[in-house]
């Protein structure tokens, strides 16, 4: 069915077109017969996983940046994720950066952005993750937390703790997001002194709550061998729960569209090798001390099964969908 659809989609601007789908992935999910219906055709078998603390019903999720403000969880949970990431949340609303901020590059099957977390702000986000509004309970659901564009570096912790302590209650994980390339600056809080003092802080915040919730940390492709296994030394030193790597890439390598030079963070098939390289890196050095969530350049059941098979916990997909549809959550689970 997708293969029908997807011409049309491609016809319509990157970002009109990703609103498109997840409006209509809202209402789907508001009405019991259309959410039953996408059940139905999205059923997968269960294949529970337990992760920090948590118990998925698969091991496959929706990573941050496709429903940054909590609009469509039900409609996005029928599709069969067994977790589905929030994000990335700003303490305060804000724009993000000017359009056109979103290419298709299909010829790589990739996707370039610089959104720059646009989004509603914490305060909107949380009320729909509050009691007030229903929640999919099939899924286990995670917030992505960032700073605001104009937060200064050194004062960034200040807004992960304001976050840490709306979310808490009502996220079931948390991810500290340090390495979107979208947000100038953002990625120096990868580097060892700046993630010391982030964490630091983070970590006190959570001994305080009296709710509390695992927390991952989510790191970018890019990293030096000397920076990875700086930011992984930090993260366990922190008593942080887990890992998320990779984020998108500021690598151009091999890229054949007219908008390979376009700024911003590349994902989809050309972020595969590099994202499995910090995988089997990752993996290596934990030594099975923290779990790992794969991320990037998972565009089919055979790259997320590889994956798993390399150590991951837990996969999550994005640019996937944009090109294989929403049934590659169900081809992935069966093969998984």
């Amino acid at each position: 069915m997708y293969k029908v659809f997807r011409p049309l989609l491609f016809r319509l601007d990157p970002e009109t077109a990703h609103g498109l789908t997840l409006s209509l992935l809202r209402l789907a999910g508001l009405f019991p017969p259309s959410r039953a219906l996408l059940e139905a055709l999205f059923a997968a078998p269960e294949k529970p996983v337990e992760v920090f603390g948590l118990r998925f019903k698969n091991p496959v999720g929706l990573a941050a940046g496709y429903d940054k403000d909590a609009l469509a969880l039900r409609g996005l949970a029928a599709l069969g994720f067994g977790h589905l990431e929030v994000g990335t949340v700003t303490l305060r609303p804000q724009p993000g950066n000017p359009k056109p901020r979103l290419f298709r590059l299909v010829e790589d099957e990739a996707v370039i952005n610089r959104m720059g977390f646009p989004g509603q702000g914490a305060t909107k986000v949380a009320y729909r993750l509050s009691s007030a509004v229903p929640r999919p309970r099939s899924a286990v659901i995670g917030v992505n937390l960032g700073k605001n564009k104009d937060t200064p570096l050194e004062a960034a912790a200040e807004d992960y703790v304001a976050l840490m302590r709306v979310f808490a209650p009502l996220a079931d994980y948390l991810a500290i997001n340090v390495s979107s390339p979208n947000t100038v600056g953002l990625r120096r809080l990868q580097g060892r002194e700046m993630l010391k003092n982030l964490l630091r802080q983070i970590s006190a915040e959570r001994a305080t709550c009296n709710v509390q919730r695992p927390i991952l940390v989510k790191l970018a492709p890019d990293l030096s061998d000397d920076e990875l296994d700086d930011a992984l030394e930090v993260i366990f030193d922190a008593g942080m729960d887990g890992v998320i790597a990779t984020n998108t890439t500021l690598g151009r390598a091999g890229l054949r569209s007219r908008h390979r030079e376009e700024s911003g963070g590349l994902s989809g098939s050309p972020l595969r090798v590099r994202s499995e390289a910090a995988l089997e890196k990752v993996v290596k050095r934990l030594e099975g001390r923290l779990p790992v969530v794969s991320v990037g350049g998972i565009m089919s059941p055979e790259d997320a099964k590889r994956r798993l098979e390399m150590g991951a916990a837990l996969v999550q997909v994005y640019t996937g969908l944009v090109y294989a549809g929403p049934g590659l959550v169900k081809e992935i689970v069966r093969v998984c």
